[in-house]
């Protein structure tokens, strides 16, 4: 993969080329992070004192303009899945403006904007990083719309991996169908499923890393939960499911209204 530094905006933030795409990188005392302009897709963030990134990359990853980034924390809106083309919806592949940035001592704030065709602005995006990582969207487009933040976590070995605090039913998308399922859950198959988000708080507990991921979604409607083992999928090797787990902060049935906002809190333990 070709790098290229574009531009320095202070000690700690650089903007730096990846084949096709610009990429922000943090250096900070609290840790580092690398954000994509394309999709403001967090694609990297390493807390101080974490041995492992917390989120997990394709290694064969293209960095390709206008192709969806596989890992980190894709944004799906304004819509989820494959109701409309291209899956997932637009603001994925479309580029972002960095609006704001504010770096002190202890945290540093990134604020990134999408703006239509005609400059109105459609949705905003705020990334605060001290101890936890905190991601903000406000939907600020014409229609109620529907947002997941894709969080792509980095884990040791899934089979050595159980989310725990997610409800014993979901519906699962492989077969269109509602299921009793268990609770802490681990992952042995192909997983696609969709659950309430009645229980706000989830930990992914890895036991290859030694370490808890500890996730806090505010103003949820849906908890997704996916994994696609042995399936093939794009921009990802044949065996990155091994290292991988995405579960999902999302307002899938119930939509976003002008003005609304969804946010994440991760923390690392360990």
């Amino acid at each position: 993969m070709k790098k290229k530094l574009l531009k320095t905006l202070t000690p700690e933030l650089h903007l730096v080329q990846y084949n096709e795409i610009p990429v922000l990188h943090l250096k900070h005392a609290i840790g580092s992070a690398k954000i994509a302009l394309q999709g403001a897709q967090l694609l990297s963030w390493q807390p101080k004192g974490a041995a492992q990134d917390v989120l997990w990359l394709s290694e064969i990853e293209p960095f390709q303009i206008g192709t969806a980034i596989r890992g980190g924390i894709p944004i799906c809106y304004p819509w989820f899945g494959g109701v409309k083309q291209p899956s997932h919806g637009t603001a994925r592949i479309r580029l972002w403006q960095l609006s704001h940035y504010d770096i002190s001592a202890e945290k540093v704030r990134l604020e990134f904007e999408l703006f239509s065709e005609l400059n109105i602005i459609e949705a905003k995006l705020v990334m605060i990083f001290s101890t936890e990582c905190r991601i903000t969207f406000t939907h600020y487009g014409d229609e109620p719309a529907q947002v997941a933040l894709h969080s792509y976590f980095h884990v040791g070995d899934i089979s050595q991996v159980e989310v725990a605090n997610l409800p014993k039913t979901c519906f699962n998308s492989l077969n269109q169908k509602q299921e009793n399922v268990p609770s802490p859950r681990r992952i042995t198959e192909n997983v696609d499923c969709i659950y309430t988000a009645d229980k706000s708080q989830n930990q992914i507990i890895d036991s290859a890393f030694n370490r808890t991921v500890e996730l806090h979604h505010h103003n949820a409607s849906q908890i997704v939960l996916w994994n696609p083992w042995h399936k093939a999928t794009s921009a990802m090797s044949g065996k990155g499911y091994l290292s991988m787990l995405c579960l999902e902060t999302a307002r899938i049935h119930h939509l976003l209204e002008f003005g609304e906002s969804l946010s994440v809190e991760i923390r690392v333990n360990g």
